[in-house]
């Protein structure tokens, strides 16, 4: 991923409804959730859910697929696991102990 990628998906991920958005997405796997189960989830009306649903998509971090009727969105694991290597090894430059709190979580560093 180089710069100009990971600045536009930092971007998408700075908003409280994108975030919710994606991390949905994340819980729902493989198997992705349709635009009016994004807007629930999201507490968002489904015209503002597409909204946020395009720029996670213009950013690389959803994708659709129509299925019948139904439009499902899943989130880019490739894309997202290529954020955060990014993060890591360009920002972080492999630091250890950036590492060991990734792997620990937060609250032990």
């Amino acid at each position: 991923m180089n710069e100009d990628t990971a600045l536009l998906a930092f971007g998408a991920l700075s908003n409280p409804t994108r975030l919710k958005i994606v991390r949905a997405l994340v819980e729902a796997g493989p198997d992705g959730l349709s635009a009016g189960d994004i807007a629930e989830v999201a507490g968002a009306s489904p015209s503002r859910a597409s909204f946020h649903l395009a720029g996670l998509a213009e950013a690389g971090l959803v994708t659709s697929d129509r299925q019948s009727r139904t439009i499902l969105y899943r989130v880019s694991f490739p894309q997202l696991g290529a954020l955060m290597q990014f993060v890591l090894e360009d920002c972080c430059k492999g630091n250890a102990q950036v590492r060991a709190c990734c792997g620990q979580g937060a609250a032990s560093c």
